[in-house]
């Protein structure tokens, strides 16, 4: 009787120990991303994949970390929520992944956290700066990315006292992100005694933004916060530029990137963006850089994008926090690790990060860049955080 009860004992333990290594072998750790590849962020989604693909080569090259070679398994969810939903229940249940590495977008990451979560799957470094990325705290979420919020919270304020500015206002998308973009506005001028003398919003999709330019010009505004991304960004400035109106324009991140002067021209030189890595042009004036640059584009033919480099050092520090735990990886010694990395500045010039058993965000600071002549330029150190 007493082998009997041990026996169902041990059998019992058994998922359990599998359920904490789902992904693990002897040689192999399995992974998993869920990228745009075929909706409106593609672009992005295959430049994540080229640089998440170029850092497992490396490292499998190397003889891979503690004796396993490094398995990516990528589906394509559209930036749908739907299909991101699928796509994490099969990376998830039938791929048995470790964890989820440089998922991009927030609605898709929200959409899929609880599959993962439910199996003990890390989410890694999502591509987002949504403060949901890691608030409400969960022991499996890790995010990296300075918030839209603080980063225009900290920014502004700073531009603002630089250039002199009188009227601050903000044209942002109607929507979460335009939202965040507008509340650290707010809290930012709240530091320097001022507030935002009009505010004004377009629906995702729009194309035509003339009124809001009217609006804002109307206003006499000087310095203008974009809540917008790519598209945006180029038709706010576009029409601003044609109608003569020419304050100071300052984006988050998510204007931050080479296909804003690529696709809106010489009309785009001035523009500020919050930003942290830097995009890595092919002739940086810094050697590594250009080195890194250069080998990107021999793999992949084309240039290296931010989002390549956001994908390349999601994997890098998988990795790092793989190597600290040691030999013996399962999902508790892999958050053991992660609670007491600290990641150094890179080539990049990433801010270094911290985590902690309760910080599960790296840092909160960024930095400007401002188009001149064509290219981004990196103009300011790293704001304050708190």
């Amino acid at each position: 009787m007493k082998r009997i009860v041990v026996a169902m004992a041990l059998a019992l333990s058994v998922p359990l120990a599998v359920a904490q290594t789902q992904g693990v072998t002897k040689d192999r750790i399995v992974i998993g991303s869920l990228l745009d590849l075929s909706g409106p962020l593609a672009g992005f989604g295959k430049q994540l994949r080229s640089g998440m693909t170029l850092r497992t080569e490396e490292l499998n090259e190397q003889g891979g970390v503690n004796g396993r070679k490094l398995e990516l398994l990528i589906e394509d969810d559209g930036y749908d929520p739907r299909k991101a939903v699928l796509g994490a229940q099969k990376l998830v249940n039938q791929d048995k992944i470790f964890a989820m590495v440089g998922h991009l977008g927030t609605a898709p990451n929200m959409a899929s956290m609880p599959i993962q979560f439910e199996k003990n799957v890390i989410n890694f470094f999502p591509i987002t700066a949504a403060r949901e990325m890691y608030e409400p705290f969960h022991r499996l979420k890790y995010s990296f990315a300075a918030t839209y919020y603080d980063q225009v919270r900290q920014a502004t304020p700073q531009l603002v006292k630089q250039k002199g500015a009188k009227k601050v206002c903000t044209v942002y998308q109607d929507d979460e992100f335009g939202l965040e973009v507008l509340r650290g506005t707010e809290a930012g001028l709240k530091t320097i005694g001022m507030a935002l003398a009009e505010k004004t919003t377009y629906k995702r999709g729009a194309t035509d933004f003339s009124s809001q330019v009217a609006r804002m010009k109307a206003a006499g505004c000087d310095f203008v916060v974009l809540g917008t991304v790519i598209r945006e960004t180029i038709g706010v400035i576009g029409e601003s530029r044609k109608t003569g109106f020419n304050p100071t324009f300052l984006g988050s991140s998510a204007a931050y990137t080479e296909l804003i002067h690529k696709l809106g021209g010489k009309a785009m030189d001035g523009l500020y963006a919050a930003m942290t890595v830097q995009i890595p042009y092919l002739d940086d004036a810094s050697q590594p850089l250009r080195f890194w640059a250069n080998k990107y584009k021999t793999r992949f033919n084309e240039d290296p994008s931010v989002f390549s480099v956001y994908g390349y050092l999601a994997i890098d520090t998988f990795v790092r926090a793989v190597e600290k735990a040691g030999p013996n990886l399962t999902t508790d010694s892999f958050v053991k690790a992660m609670d007491t990395m600290t990641i150094p500045t890179d080539i990049f010039g990433s801010a270094e990060m911290t985590f902690g058993p309760k910080k599960r965000l790296g840092s909160n600071v960024s930095r400007l860049s401002q188009i001149q002549d064509g290219r981004w330029k990196v103009v300011s150190d790293y704001f304050k955080g708190d």
